[in-house]
């Protein structure tokens, strides 16, 4: 199966982002949106407010791609060289546009009640040569170009501008434009199985795949997410293929297969709850409430998620959680019988369907021999059944805490769907 393709690359301006002072999250978005709706990403570049590198950087992906996206260097200081830039590169001369002014104008007098400065007012100074794209929720104007047939947006590098650009204004011009193909996306999530041994498992079938359809691996924290991608310029052949395709995949991993939608695991357990009325409490000590900070982060989450107790001590898991002083003693805080007695006890205290205990050793020091760095025990608990697994990670603290947490959701899931 043909498909004729229309590529973008994106390009994010700033020295912050050069010396990771910011993480980059604009490109992600701004591939996703693309992505929806058929138009494949050809590169992502980040480069410094330096005039020469972003002007060579327009010049060379304009060579890839029909879609140029810059994001960044649009505001009101003197690093923000992009709009200066873009006035030469495309041969214009700088405007005063009225309607942004207006608007800018509005902000400062109504919405936000301060006087507006000349820095401010330049932000409405826009090339001639460019069609303006109206920013409903900031000061800064996005800038639509032309030149030899390749379509040129600049948009500022606030995240919120940026993202209601992309979605009020430039996804429509786009769609219009270059409807001529599609993309389609499945994705499932596995556990328990390492990349290589995956990859192993899956070599007939990857060979067997249509040209226009990839797999992709998409390896984290003992976790793979499988991505089927097909390219098309037929939307319901597309469709029919890479459903017979997908089916066909979670046969083949239908025994550590998790969910068959690209979900986080804290929503699928969520999920999971939900549908059968359920509610969870936690009590953390290694990972510090990490567990809790995960499942909180999903909307809607009060009606399943009752609380948490971080019991980092063996004072606070004494009194908060009554596990005895003399079991701490006797077996310390990370071993299976502390962290069943936790989750037993956390289950008690908030009156839930189930619970989670964690504790262990993150590093990088308080280990021993018998108990090293990334030693962890998991206990899930219902009110029938309490199963307690010990984990030995071998990476830094962090990592370690995200571990324990993927781990403990997981444990908590089999528990839910009755695979212990």
């Amino acid at each position: 199966m043909k498909s004729t393709q229309t590529f973008a690359s994106i390009i994010t301006i700033g020295d912050e982002l050069l010396i990771g002072q910011v993480i980059d999250t604009n490109s992600a978005f701004i591939a996703q949106e693309l992505n929806k709706i058929g138009i494949n990403v050809k590169h992502r570049l980040a480069v410094g407010d330096v005039w020469d590198d972003i002007w060579q950087a327009l010049d060379e992906e304009s060579k890839h791609a029909e879609i140029i996206i810059i994001t960044g260097g649009l505001g009101p200081t003197a690093d923000d060289i992009t709009k200066p830039l873009l006035c030469k590169y495309f041969d214009g001369k700088m405007i005063m546009h009225q309607q942004t002014l207006e608007h800018v104008t509005h902000l400062f007098d109504v919405v936000l009640k301060r006087p507006m400065i000349e820095r401010n007012r330049k932000q409405a100074e826009v090339p001639d040569v460019c069609t303006v794209l109206k920013n409903d929720v900031g000061t800064a104007p996005g800038m639509m170009f032309e030149k030899n047939g390749k379509l040129f947006f600049a948009l500022p590098g606030v995240p919120h501008e940026m993202k209601w650009l992309m979605e009020n204004k430039i996804v429509s011009i786009l769609s219009t434009k270059y409807n001529d193909s599609f993309i389609e996306h499945r994705t499932l999530l596995t556990v328990g199985v390492g990349e290589s041994f995956m990859a192993e498992r899956l070599i007939d079938f990857e060979a067997s795949l249509p040209q226009n359809i990839k797999l992709a691996y998409l390896p984290n924290y003992g976790m793979i997410r499988l991505r089927l991608t097909a390219n098309g310029n037929d939307k319901d052949i597309l469709t029919q293929t890479i459903n017979e395709q997908f089916n066909k995949l979670k046969l083949l991993v239908n025994d550590v297969m998790v969910v068959d939608e690209d979900l986080p695991l804290e929503v699928v357990v969520g999920n999971l709850l939900k549908q059968q009325n359920k509610t969870v409490a936690t009590a953390e000590s290694c990972t510090g409430g990490y567990i809790a900070h995960l499942i909180t982060t999903i909307a809607g989450s009060s009606s399943y998620y009752e609380g948490s107790v971080v019991s980092y001590s063996y004072n606070a898991k004494e009194h908060l959680l009554n596990v005895e002083r003399n079991a701490l003693e006797k077996f310390g805080a990370v071993s299976e019988e502390t962290v069943t007695v936790m989750a037993k006890n956390i289950l008690q205290i908030m009156n839930t369907d189930y619970a989670i205990a964690v504790s262990g050793i993150m590093g990088p020091d308080g280990g021993t021999t018998d108990k090293p760095v990334g030693s962890v025990w998991v206990a899930v608990a219902s009110k029938e059944k309490i199963v307690a697994k010990l984990f030995q990670f071998r990476f830094d603290r962090l990592k370690n805490i995200q571990l324990t947490a993927i781990n403990a959701l997981n444990l908590l899931r089999e528990l839910i769907v009755d695979k212990h």
